[in-house]
């Protein structure tokens, strides 16, 4: 399967749609702590801050959107939803999150989930 296909897949669901903007909102929060924190404060570069802020903004509500459509779909309850918002504040918390989810939208899709990785 390639990747295109594989991401066509995963827009079929709420649950799908929820893991690849928690993975994209997820890459932009790393951006703006890892990269324009330390442009700002070690280079004297505000406008990375002032970018990649507004960039992961935008991505937080768009996250925010998808979680609760997620929740609404999947009946999900307010202490379920409450851990996948809590893992977005958490840096590298929804890429933590996401094998959780994976599993759940392949519940929800009806499919068997996949053998956990052993290492």
């Amino acid at each position: 399967m390639s990747a295109g296909a594989a991401v066509q897949g995963l827009l079929k669901t709420p649950i799908g749609r929820l893991r690849i903007i928690a993975f994209v909102e997820g890459c932009s929060y790393l951006l703006l702590l890892g990269i324009a924190m330390p442009l700002k404060y070690l280079a004297g570069l505000p406008v990375a801050v002032r970018m990649a802020g507004s960039l992961h903004g935008a991505l937080f509500v768009l996250f925010c959107a998808a979680l609760l459509h997620a929740m609404v779909v999947a009946r999900w309850s307010m202490v379920r939803g409450g851990v996948v918002f809590a893992s977005s504040l958490v840096p590298f918390g929804t890429f933590v999150i996401d094998g959780r989810l994976k599993r759940e939208e392949e519940a929800l899709r009806g499919r068997p989930p996949a053998p956990a990785a052993r290492g």
